[in-house]
């Protein structure tokens, strides 16, 4: 069985030094993980695979009804709800995990919500929803594992972000607003982190096939009639050739929970992880490029002039 470098094992301990005493500490000689937004995708793929390399798999999702596909792979896991938009079940689910298990060595963030259109037709509450879930849930939950962690003077807390968190997609500027203040926070958090022996990394995959990507899609909004006749080419021009880059180059959810897995068990994790040389090469270009140009140029390459 292969373990986490650096993650303690052994008695569990609370955040207040008192052994905690449930049941579930006959599993306390596994590193704990937490991980959100489990139902499908790469969470679902991610609860599964940290399982299977021995750790002990606390998956949470908003709504345990869509469970199925969880309960389908037969992993050893924990599931309970937690809602990432919502300070009290955050609250509850992690108070409930420290109180069973003595400890959280290991947190990923993977929870997330997109919104796909023109900033002129996004309205306030899907910019909201978008920012809430992306971001402001990953702080919160974050801020309620931290504290433990920090008295334990270790832990990994490892971000699903985007390749859209570096580099600003056309059509995607709710998301990439998420996710770009996902990636200024962790970066912040990191050095601070480091001194209290918490690893901080944020994994950036590209295209992923997903059902997440045909949700997103699902959230366009018909483009208004005055807006139409600019935005309309455009945005089925971007539809079509983002199509064909998840067929020929998109990355199975395994793929990406692989990579996961790796920086985890990592002795010393970088801070951003490209998933694929796609994704390397998306990043790259935007960190290269000090003026910001190159990346816009390449976007717009995508897009048919405006009428």
């Amino acid at each position: 069985m292969v373990m986490s470098a650096g993650l303690r094992t052994g008695t569990a301990q609370g955040v207040t030094g008192e052994p905690a005493s449930r049941a579930r500490l006959l599993m306390s000689d596994r590193p704990v993980t937490l991980v959100t937004g489990t139902s499908s995708g790469i969470g679902l793929a991610t609860a599964v695979r940290l399982a299977g390399a021995g750790y002990a798999v606390v998956a949470t999702m908003r709504d345990l009804a869509r469970r199925d596909a969880l309960d389908a792979a037969r992993a050893d896991l924990d599931v309970r709800p937690l809602d990432v938009q919502d300070p009290a079940s955050i609250a509850a689910c992690v108070a409930g995990v420290v109180a069973d298990y003595g400890r959280i060595d290991v947190l990923v963030n993977n929870a997330g919500a997109g919104y796909l259109g023109a900033l002129e037709q996004t309205p306030d509450d899907a910019l909201t929803r978008t920012m809430d879930v992306n971001f402001t849930g990953v702080w919160r939950v974050t801020r309620a594992v931290l504290p433990h962690m920090r008295a334990a003077r270790s832990g990994r807390i490892v971000t699903v972000s985007s390749v859209g968190g570096v580099l600003g997609q056309p059509f995607n500027d709710a998301y990439c607003a998420a996710k770009f203040a996902v990636e200024g926070m962790m970066e912040s958090l990191a050095p601070v982190a480091q001194r209290f022996g918490i690893h901080v990394s944020l994994v950036e995959p590209g295209p992923v096939n997903t059902g997440f990507v045909e949700a997103v899609m699902g959230t366009t909004d018909p483009l208004p009639d005055a807006l139409a006749a600019d935005y309309g080419p455009m945005l089925a021009s971007y539809l079509d050739g983002s199509a064909a880059v998840f067929e020929t180059m998109g990355q199975t959810p395994d793929d990406v929970a692989g990579v996961i897995l790796a920086t985890v068990q990592a002795a010393t994790p970088d801070v951003r992880v490209q998933t694929s040389d796609l994704s390397r090469g998306i990043v790259a270009r935007a960190h290269v490029d000090p003026t910001g140009c190159a990346g816009v140029a390449a976007a717009g390459a995508r897009l048919p002039d405006a009428a």
